[in-house]
């Protein structure tokens, strides 16, 4: 229940229909003993056993109310009776029908208040945690499965919002009605129902021992349903990889395995799960059983105990099953969702590294320059840079070069904050990153990738994800700039166009023009192209080239190269070997002093 706990905060906005739910449920268990109470007058005139009573009872307070409504039903019975049987019989019915409808119309309400509850708790935690998740860091993302995140998004969360009903059930609506039941039992012969409360614990103890696995075999099945759509999510983003390599064969294994296990523990989940209901069945016939014979014997042989009445004593002892039944099937779901909530806030209450000291400042203008003072970092256990030191100037261009694994792509992710350093500081204008909220410090950089990564939608609406509410005119002119307005306008629907999953339906030069074009639109002060051109053709290079040294105009760049002919025209070249920089220079001098650049020069010339 602790968990659970921590998820009714969520239902705080509606409590107006928790409110209205309770309401209705205690007019449900209300009439729902009235509905079979009031089959005993109707008996009563049936068997023509009910004794006559010339006037009507008085009532002398709340210790004799048993006896007041006992008597006034007679009274009124009888005068029935004794004018038409016929017509007494009648309104007898009506009554019994009135007294169902009334029960189920409150039963409908309360289910009707419930769905607003527990479908806004759904919305308002599905929200929150897809907030968290795009909140959280990039690390956070390499070190868990992708398909466990969205298990925990949509079944998890499924499985909350079915337990809230069950709570609910448990706290007001069955409690209840086992209680008026009860109450009215105990009115008709308190003798008898020492009989049911002989088997209520036994058989409540021996449904709690067959539940006390469910919350871990839950978890188990969340678990593998978690990791079936990781291979899922892995499988349709990689399948052109797994078709080229024949691989599809050794792909089913691995998910069939995981949908074996799912299969394992889903049965033995839903087996025991399904054993609640036939328990709590069998031990209340029994329990039916001993009040039929006991009872039987107080009717026959005592004499003590009115028919009619034990007809209808029977009919709420029976009563009794649903609320009971419901209520050892709600425990249960009870144990299977706080699993389910157990991994939904492992989410929430994530803490993020990358936060936001209290007082952080919006920066909204970038004036000197860029500059990383004795950083080192590392992802896990080794450092990538090491003390590491370099400084942008605004309005220059300074190119990062060096070998896989010498740390280029590093130095962005930590200017960008995607990343916080583990020694040293990131100054913008002689401010702290860590001192600046991460939004404005986003706003002032754009970002080009190796990757394009585009979204499945139109032309135009990928372009304008930087800059909310642009106008057709300036998405245009970014495309011009990027060199993608010629082959955006060949387009079936042109900037309409929708482009596929990942830009699927684009080539890769299409998909990385269409990715300055983006960052062309947000117009940063700052850019950051992470080896934009790397992927590409030549003649895809040559337009993206082209469009990234039109985009860098006027701006301060960081270039992270691997193809070393496209920097030739940087202010700086920085050459990274291992974490720390071995040199620095324009083109020029760095052939001049035939040292690591030269021979990365000529190793991609001979390459090439």
């Amino acid at each position: 229940m602790n968990y659970f706990k921590k998820i009714l905060r969520f239902a705080k906005p509606y409590k107006i229909y928790a409110f209205l739910n309770i309401v209705a449920n205690i007019f449900y268990a209300l009439f729902a003993t009235l509905a079979m109470v009031s089959l005993f007058p109707m008996l009563a005139v049936l068997f023509n056993q009910t004794e006559r009573v010339e006037t009507a009872p008085t009532f002398n307070g709340i210790g004799g109310a048993k006896d007041y409504v006992s008597e006034y039903l007679n009274f009124f019975v009888t005068q029935k009776a004794g004018e038409n049987e016929g017509e007494a019989l009648v309104f007898m019915v009506i009554l019994v029908i009135t007294m169902f409808f009334l029960k189920n119309l409150f039963g409908y309400l309360a289910m009707y208040f419930i769905t607003f509850l527990r479908n806004g708790v759904l919305k308002d935690l599905r929200n929150e945690l897809y907030d968290k998740t795009i909140d959280l860091p990039i690390s956070y993302y390499s070190e868990k499965r992708k398909g466990d995140t969205i298990a925990r998004i949509t079944s998890d969360v499924l499985e909350i919002q079915h337990s809230f009903l069950s709570i609910l059930e448990l706290i007001v609506r069955e409690p209840l009605t086992l209680l008026f039941t009860i109450l009215a039992m105990l009115s008709i012969s308190s003798k008898l129902t020492i009989f049911v409360f002989i088997f209520l614990p036994v058989s409540g103890y021996l449904i709690s021992l067959i539940g006390k696995s469910l919350k871990r075999k839950s978890d188990k099945v969340q678990k593998e349903q978690g990791y079936f759509l990781s291979i899922l999510e892995e499988t349709l983003g990689g399948l052109r990889v797994i078709k080229a390599f024949n691989a599809e064969s050794k792909f089913s294994r691995t998910f069939r395995k995981s949908t074996s296990r799912f299969y394992k523990f889903s049965n033995s989940l839903l087996n025991r799960q399904n054993l609640a209901s036939p328990t709590s069945e069998f031990f209340g016939i029994a329990a039916i059983g001993v009040i039929l014979w006991y009872g039987g014997k107080m009717v026959l042989i005592d004499k003590t105990l009115q028919p009619e009445l034990f007809i209808t004593y029977m009919g709420l002892a029976y009563q009794i099953l649903t609320p009971a039944k419901a209520i050892s099937k709600a425990s249960y779901g009870v144990k299977k969702g706080n699993a389910a909530a157990e991994r939904v806030i492992e989410i929430l209450e994530t803490e993020n590294p990358i936060s936001e000291i209290d007082n952080a400042v919006d920066k909204l203008s970038f004036d000197n320059g860029i500059v990383l003072e004795n950083i080192s970092f590392k992802y896990e256990d080794d450092y990538v840079l090491k003390e590491f030191n370099l400084e942008v100037n605004k309005g220059k261009t300074i190119a990062l070069v060096g070998q896989s694994g010498s740390g280029k792509s590093t130095v962005a992710n930590l200017v960008t904050r995607f990343y916080d350093v583990n020694k040293g500081e990131i100054l913008i204008d002689g401010t702290n990153i860590k001192e600046i909220t991460k939004k404005s410090l986003r706003g002032l950089m754009g970002l080009v990738t190796q990757d394009s990564i585009l979204f499945n939608d139109s032309v135009k609406n990928n372009i304008a994800l930087g800059k909310e509410n642009a106008s057709m005119d300036e998405i245009i002119e970014a495309s011009k700039v990027a060199n993608a307005h010629d082959f955006i306008m060949e387009l079936p629907h042109g900037y309409d166009t929708n482009i596929g999953d990942s830009g699927n339906k684009l080539s890769g030069g299409q998909k990385q023009r269409l990715s300055i074009a983006r960052a062309v639109l947000k117009n940063p002060p700052i850019m950051i192209l992470d080896e934009a051109t790397s992927a590409l053709d030549t003649e895809s290079e040559r337009l993206v080239q082209d469009a990234l040294e039109k985009m860098m105009q006027n701006r301060t760049s960081i270039v992270i190269a691997h193809r070393l002919s496209t920097i030739q025209n940087a202010d700086t070249i920085v050459v990274m070997s291992k974490g720390k920089i071995v040199e620095e220079g324009t083109h020029e001098q760095l052939m001049k002093s035939a040292k690591s650049y030269k021979k990365l020069v000529e190793m991609q010339s001979f390459t090439s």
